[in-house]
Order: structure tokens, then sequence, then C-alpha cells
């Protein structure tokens, strides 16, 4: 499906899907796609329908267990791994940006797009949410054979001010909360 188009030509059809647009256009959908890519300067996004009910529900079932760091077959080293690689191998590594604009990149610039209130920054009433990591030592170490491994260099983990994990292991606390945006209903 169509989304986050820039050229306002083709606002018309966010929200179609491919062969819907190649249809209004009259061209086969490759061609169709290739040009609006090209009208789009390659800036627009799309959506992908990739997973049916029945792959919910086996992710749903085998999703990782937290509690025991177990290995479960449909594990990404990503969810291990994302933020350890980017500042360890892109920021520090790459030198693709400052550490403290990495920071602001993964912390309170997407508590304030989120508008998670009293989040994202050390303040004196905010909560505390805070990684301890040595900037010269993270790095991720998950992979594709083994996801669930460890990033190094994280010595500590605050949630709400608890720590939770602390020298490679978990404490048992549990201190985190669901954080709900500007569009929880309650419900």
């Amino acid at each position: 499906m169509i989304a986050g188009i820039i050229n306002p030509d083709l606002k018309k059809y966010k929200g179609e899907m491919v062969s819907e647009m190649a249809a209004a256009e009259k061209k086969p959908e490759l061609d169709a796609l290739f040009d609006f890519i090209l009208a789009d300067q390659a800036q627009n996004g799309a959506l992908y329908f990739m997973a049916s009910e029945q792959d919910l529900a086996i992710w749903l079932e085998t999703a990782l267990d937290f509690d025991r760091l177990g290995r479960k077959p449909f594990d990404h080293p990503r969810a291990f791994g994302s933020m350890a690689r980017f500042l360890g191998y892109y920021v520090r590594d790459q030198k693709l940006m400052p550490m403290e604009e990495a920071i602001r990149k993964i912390t309170s610039m997407p508590a304030h797009r989120e508008h998670l209130d009293r989040r994202g920054l050390i303040n004196v009433g905010f909560y505390a949410d805070i990684t301890v990591f040595d900037p010269a030592a993270i790095i991720d170490e998950a992979t594709y054979q083994d996801p669930n491994k460890l990033s190094n260099g994280v010595d500590c983990v605050l949630v709400n001010g608890q720590v939770e994990f602390e020298h490679g292991a978990l404490t048992g606390v549990k201190a985190g909360q669901a954080l709900r945006g500007q569009g929880w209903t309650g419900r």
C-alpha cells in the first residue's frame, strides 16, 4: 500500500495498493511502481501486508520470554542489538554523528515526538529510564544464529528509577509500565 508521499501530484494515490495505482495510470504494475518511485524522488513509503492471522498466532505463541532469555525460533537479532549497533558501529566506529546527537535521537526526540510526558531526559520529576554504558565498548553481539545474545558495554539499566539490569543479568525488578500516548482511550 502506498504511503508517505512527498510529491503533491502523487498524493492522490496515498492509501492505494500498487495494483490500483497502476490501473489508474494504465501501466503494468512494475512500470507504474518504478515511475512512481522516480516521480517521488524515492521519498515515498509503503505498507507491506506480509503476515496472516495464522502467522501472528505462531509468533505470539513462540514470542521471546524476556524472563528466561531463551531462544525461540522466530527471534531477530535487532530485538537485542539495535541500539548497541547504532551507538557502537554507526556512531562510534563509522562516525555517522556525535554520540550526544545519537543519544538524543533514541531518547528525548522520540519521547517528544510521541508526547511521552516526563520521559526522554534526565530532569527533576522525570521518570528515570537510564542506560549506563561504556561508549568505547558498546556493540551488538546478537546474530541470526544467536539472536538473543546480549550486547557488550551495557553496565546497568534503570526503569522508572529502579535497577532492572546490572552487570550482565536481570535483577528481577519489574518497574516498567505501559506508555500510552495521546490516542489512548482507556479501553
